[in-house]
């Protein structure tokens, strides 16, 4: 029999994720701070939570998909939270992206109180979201991994267990200075092109099948050609990630150029209240700094 699953987190990403799991024939129940988004899931076959500590009382496995690290620690340790209607032996995974060092220090309150915490960040953006094929990087305890693994396959392709609490977090760092820095290189490609009189969507086929190609130049590029800047991960979210890669960065004492670079762009999108877009318009500033625009 299915373990029951509760769901925290019905942005972007938590909206298509708790889909899926109903979709694989899951029991979810779940909870968002914005009550109107649990309709959609309800109708679909979820049961509402009144908070977080109600919907942990009634489940197995509780899911976090939240936006930084304070609303974690908020639905997890805050009032009504988690943690005071979680069953010892239940297991919380958490897919936000948050501070590593928080991850480890949440972990260690619920486990004293005999719950399980894997840490388990996601990539592939709400169209990964929405169909199941999301990259999931785990850290934590791997009988829990094994435990959660249904429920991760309901929603993602690529799941790796990567090491022990916060390495999950980690490696999501890892993938997001990846992201930005690729992202800019496309953008700045764009440009580029641009200037030089090609054919846009011409260049972008030319390139996507050599060494070139990128899940962001096959999957944002053609979104800035159109100037569709709708987001699958909005600037302000991408901007809270690379935070968190400088801010351990610098506790590493390794050098981010190109991160470090990427979050002052995004700053100058955040100012002209361009957050809520996708962060492909990190093409915006570059745009702004040329004097031209991509595409028509």
């Amino acid at each position: 029999m299915k373990e029951q699953i509760g769901f925290i987190g019905l942005g972007i990403m938590g909206r298509g994720m708790s889909l899926n799991l109903l979709k694989a024939g899951f029991g979810v129940r779940v909870w968002n701070r914005t009550r109107s988004r649990m309709d959609e899931l309800v109708a679909a076959g979820a049961i509402a939570a009144d908070s977080p500590a109600d919907l942990a009382a009634h489940t197995d496995i509780m899911i976090t998909c939240v936006s930084d690290t304070a609303d974690v620690e908020a639905v997890v340790l805050g009032d009504e939270g988690i943690i005071y209607g979680a069953k010892a032996g239940a297991l919380l995974i958490d897919h936000s992206t948050i501070s590593p060092q928080t991850t480890k220090e949440i972990a260690a309150q619920l486990a004293e109180n005999g719950v399980h915490m894997l840490d388990a960040p996601i990539s592939g953006g709400s169209e990964g979201a929405a169909n199941g094929t999301l990259s999931i990087m785990v850290g934590g305890d791997a009988e829990q991994f094994e435990r959660a693994m249904p429920a991760f396959q309901a929603m993602g392709r690529t799941i790796t267990h990567v090491g022990d609490s916060g390495a999950g977090q980690m490696v999501k760092l890892v993938n997001q200075i990846l992201v930005v820095t690729t992202m800019l290189g496309v953008s700045e490609a764009l440009l580029f092109a641009q200037a030089g009189g090609v054919d846009l969507e011409k260049a972008l086929t030319a390139v996507s099948g050599g060494a070139a190609s990128s899940w962001s130049l096959l999957n944002r590029a053609p979104q800035i050609i159109k100037r569709d800047w709708r987001p699958g991960f909005t600037v302000d979210l991408q901007q809270k990630d690379v935070r968190l890669v400088l801010e351990a960065a610098d506790q590493l004492g390794v050098p981010m150029l190109g991160t470090g670079q990427v979050f002052q762009l995004y700053r100058t999108l955040q100012q002209q209240g361009l957050g809520g877009e996708g962060n492909h318009a990190l093409a915006k500033a570059l745009e702004h700094l040329a004097g031209f625009k991509i595409g028509k």
